[in-house]
């Protein structure tokens, strides 16, 4: 059997279908990569929370799978809405890379003690949690991918930008001049490669079953279920991490407003049950507090 792979067509995105098809390959499957450019790949100057955010990347991907021009489609499990388009299915996901978010610096970081600093992000999230933290400082927009981002940092005169460490992982592109930021709230499965398929493909779906990483799918199931609930967008500015371990999840999840100003976090252990029931639990203990106030200032202000 044979299968038809879309992806993206950035090299972060081919790496990420080309891993899956090594995968395939492991349990016998031939593929073919059919690599196609998003709405967010073509606009790179408009701000990601501006255009849309759902499904911004992963649209023209659902299309095709719809058309039946590719059996399978590969996504960044971040970008990909909470809620399926119909006839849609994850159907699998690889085993979680690093989730953490990096700042890249120029080899001094005496800003971060500073009143002054200009910091490069396309990610409402990372904006949001970054002016929390360092309200002082200038956020300025970065789009483009892993590559260009890095040359507009090195071309202009910011202090640092932030990057998801997975994504620079994959293409051995970490800098020596990095700092982990074990502070930030990730992105509801960040790290994460998802795989969709037609929902009635029952075949493609039991094949997939065979590659699905099963700790990894059960934390996004817990983050994309809290995303949700809090009715977030995949740019939203969100965060949220599950951990399992032998007796059960560790979680910390959070919402924060655009400017940074206010937050609402939850940090908690949660014993076994269904995945999505933790997730749901979680974000309704912080819509109880003050989290349904902030999310109600996002949705003015979008």
């Amino acid at each position: 059997m044979s299968l038809r792979i879309g992806t993206r067509d950035s090299k972060l995105a081919i790496w990420q279908a080309e891993t899956v098809a090594r995968e395939l390959a492991n349990i016998g499957i031939r593929t073919e990569i059919i690599a196609l450019k998003s709405q967010g790949d073509l606009d790179l100057k408009t701000p990601l929370h501006l255009m849309g955010g759902t499904g911004l990347f992963t649209k023209v991907l659902d299309d095709v799978l719809i058309a039946e021009k590719i059996d399978i489609a590969v996504h960044s499990l971040k970008d990909y809405p909470t809620v399926p388009p119909q006839g849609i299915t994850i159907a699998a996901v690889l085993e979680r890379e690093e989730y953490q978010d990096i700042l890249v610096h120029k080899g001094n970081t005496d800003f971060l003690k500073s009143p002054s600093a200009t910091i490069a992000t396309g990610s409402i999230r990372r904006r949001a949690q970054w002016l929390h933290k360092y309200p002082q400082h200038q956020l300025t927009n970065l789009r483009g991918n892993v590559i260009t981002r890095l040359e507009k940092l090195h071309n202009n005169d910011w202090q640092g930008a932030v990057f998801a460490k997975a994504g620079l992982k994959r293409l051995n592109l970490i800098p020596e001049n990095h700092i982990e930021l074990n502070w930030m709230i990730p992105a509801p499965a960040q790290g994460v490669v998802g795989i969709t398929c037609r929902e009635n493909d029952t075949q493609t779906r039991d094949i997939l079953q065979k590659i699905n990483h099963l700790d990894s799918w059960e934390t996004s199931v817990i983050e994309r279920k809290f995303l949700n609930t809090l009715e977030g967008g995949c740019s939203a500015p969100i965060g949220a991490l599950a951990i399992k371990t032998t007796d059960g999840y560790s979680f910390k999840g959070g919402i924060f407003s655009i400017d940074g100003r206010k937050a609402s976090v939850i940090e908690k252990f949660f014993a076994f049950e269904e995945p999505q029931l933790i997730g749901a639990k979680a974000a309704q203990e912080i819509l109880i507090r003050d989290g349904a106030e902030i999310m109600k200032e996002i949705r003015e202000k979008a």
